[in-house]
C-alpha cells in the first residue's frame, strides 16, 4: 500500500513538473521575449567580461600597491601569487555540469551574482590575502559561461554565431567603463586607493543585472525540450537511463562528457586544438604590462598617461575584433571564423607590442591591443561554440565544462613559461615571450582542426547527438 502511494505521489509530481515546463514552453517565445532576453545577457556578459579584464587593465597599479616590496618582478610576482586562484576554476568544472541537470536560469543568476560579489570583495580588500580571496572567486564563476549556453540554445541556427557575437561586441564595449574609471578615479584617488573603486561601479551593476534576470528570465528552449523528453519517459525507462553506462545517456556530469568526448572523434579533436590554441594564453592577460614597459622602453612620451589613453580604445578594438567572428562564422563557416580571427590576433599583437616599443600613437595602439585580445578569446569562442555544436543538449553544459581539462594544459605551459620569464628576465621580455608561444600554438591548433574537425555551421542543437562526425 505504501508503496502505491509513494508511486502515486511520483505520479503526481511528475505531472505538475510536466505542466510547469508545456507553459514555460508555451509562453517563452515571441520576439518581445527574445528581445528581452538578448538585452539581459548582454548586460551579463558585460559583467562577466569586466570581472574577466578588470585585473588585466589595473595590473600595474595592483602590483605597485599589494606587491611594491618585491620591486621590478612585481607583475610577475603578482602573477605568481594570483595563480593560487586556477584550482578554483578546477573546482568550478565539477560545479558546471549541474547546469545539464537542474536548468540554465538557477546557474545564469548564481553566477552573475557570484562574480560581482567577488568584484566588491576586492574593492574591500587591502591586502594581498584578500585580493587573492577575490580572484579565486572570480576563477571559480568566470570559467562556467552558462550565458554562453544560454543564448546558443535561444537563438536561431543560421543567425547563431551573428547574435553571439553582436551580443559580445556590446559587453566588450561595457569594458571601457574600466578605464574611463581608471581615468577618472585613479588620478583623483590616487594609485593605492582609485584602482579599488574601479571594481566597486561594475560589482554594483552586476548585482543589479542579477535581481533582473531572476525576476524576467525562462530556461531555454532546448534545455525544456529535453527536460520534457525526459519526465515523459517512464519509470522504467529513467530507471534504465541511470544504470546505464553509455556516457551519452547521462543528464549532465564532468565524467560522463569527458567519456562521451573521447568516445566521439568531433568532440575529441575539438579538445585537443583547444588546448593547443591556448598555449599563447599568457599575452592575453600581460598586455597592460606589455603596453607600459613597451611605452617606458620608448622614452618618448609618458608612460602612465600613454598607457591610460590606449586602454580606453582597447575595448573598441576587442569588439569590432570579435563581431567579425559571428558574421563570418555564419556566412563562411567555422572553421573559416578560426582562420581569420587566429590571423587578427597576431597581427594585433604584433601592431600593438611593437608600436608602444616605438612610442606611436596611444589610441591606435590601445585599438591594436584591443584586437590582439579579442581576436584570441574569439578564436576560444570559435571553439566553445562547436563543441556546443558537437554535444547533445543533454550533456552541452558538461561538454564545455570538460573542455576546461584540456584546455589548461595549454594553460599551464603558457603560464609556467610567461611567468619564469617574467621574473628571470624581467618584465620588458614578457612580450617576446608571448610571441614564441602564440605563433606556434595558433598554427599547430588550425592544423588539427581542418584535419580532424568536421564543419558545424547550421547544426540543429535541438536533435545533435556528437556522433555525426564518427
Amino acid at each position: 500500500m505504501a508503496t502505491q502511494i509513494s508511486a502515486e505521489k511520483l505520479r503526481r509530481r511528475t505531472e505538475k513538473e510536466i505542466s510547469k515546463w508545456e507553459k514555460q514552453r508555451k509562453g517563452s517565445g515571441g520576439k518581445l521575449y527574445f528581445a528581452y532576453i538578448v538585452f539581459i545577457i548582454t548586460l551579463i556578459y558585460a559583467t562577466d567580461e569586466i570581472a574577466s579584464q578588470i585585473g588585466m587593465l589595473m595590473k600595474s597599479e595592483i602590483a605597485a600597491d599589494l606587491m611594491s616590496n618585491f620591486g621590478q618582478s612585481s607583475v610577475g610576482m603578482l602573477d605568481l601569487v594570483s595563480s593560487l586562484a586556477i584550482p578554483f576554476q578546477a573546482i568550478g568544472l565539477l560545479y558546471r555540469p549541474l547546469a545539464d541537470r537542474w536548468g540554465r536560469k538557477k546557474f545564469l543568476i548564481i553566477n552573475t551574482f557570484g562574480m560581482s560579489f567577488s568584484l566588491l570583495l576586492i574593492y574591500l580588500s587591502n591586502n594581498i590575502a584578500l585580493y587573492v580571496i577575490g580572484a579565486c572567486f572570480i576563477q571559480f564563476f568566470i570559467p562556467h559561461d552558462m550565458h554562453v549556453v544560454y543564448i546558443m540554445e535561444s537563438s536561431p541556427s543560421k543567425h547563431r554565431a551573428r547574435i553571439y557575437s553582436t551580443i559580445k561586441f556590446f559587453a566588450n564595449m561595457g569594458v571601457m567603463l574600466v578605464p574611463l574609471l581608471r581615468r577618472w578615479l585613479v588620478s583623483a584617488a590616487g594609485d593605492s586607493y582609485g584602482w579599488r573603486m574601479v571594481y566597486f561601479i561594475p560589482a554594483v551593476i552586476g548585482l543589479v543585472v542579477s535581481f533582473i534576470a531572476l525576476l524576467g528570465a525562462k530556461e531555454t528552449p532546448a534545455f525544456v525540450e529535453s527536460r520534457l523528453n525526459y519526465l515523459r519517459m517512464s519509470e522504467e525507462e529513467k530507471m534504465q537511463l541511470k544504470n546505464s553506462k553509455k556516457a551519452e545517456s547521462k543528464q549532465g556530469g564532468l565524467i560522463p562528457a569527458l567519456r562521451f568526448a573521447l568516445s566521439h572523434k568531433q568532440l575529441r579533436w575539438l579538445y585537443v586544438v583547444s588546448a593547443l590554441a591556448n598555449i599563447g594564453f599568457y599575452g592575453s592577460i600581460n598586455y597592460e604590462p606589455i603596453l607600459n614597459y613597451g611605452y617606458e622602453g620608448s622614452g618618448i612620451i609618458s608612460a602612465g598617461d600613454a598607457v591610460t589613453t590606449a586602454l580606453i580604445l582597447f575595448p573598441i578594438g576587442s569588439a569590432v575584433a570579435q563581431v567579425l567572428m559571428g558574421f563570418v562564422s555564419d556566412w563562411l563557416g567555422r572553421k573559416a571564423a578560426a582562420i581569420l580571427t587566429a590571423f587578427n590576433c597576431l597581427v594585433g599583437f604584433l601592431g600593438f607590442s611593437l608600436g608602444a616599443k616605438y612610442g606611436l600613437n596611444p589610441y591606435v595602439i590601445g585599438f591594436l591591443s584591443g584586437v590582439f585580445v579579442g581576436s584570441y578569446y574569439s578564436v576560444n569562442d570559435v571553439l566553445i561554440m562547436m563543441i556546443g555544436e558537437s554535444a547533445p543538449t543533454n550533456l552541452r553544459s558538461s561538454a564545455i565544462s570538460a573542455q576546461y581539462i584540456v584546455t589548461a594544459v595549454g594553460y599551464g605551459i603558457s603560464l609556467g613559461v610567461g611567468t619564469l620569464c617574467a621574473i628571470k628576465l624581467g618584465n620588458s621580455l614578457i612580450g617576446t615571450a608571448t610571441l614564441c608561444m602564440l605563433v606556434p600554438g595558433f598554427v599547430s591548433a588550425l592544423a588539427v582542426l581542418f584535419k580532424n574537425v568536421g564543419e558545424t555551421k547550421g547544426i540543429d542543437m535541438d536533435t545533435v547527438t556528437g556522433a555525426e562526425w564518427d
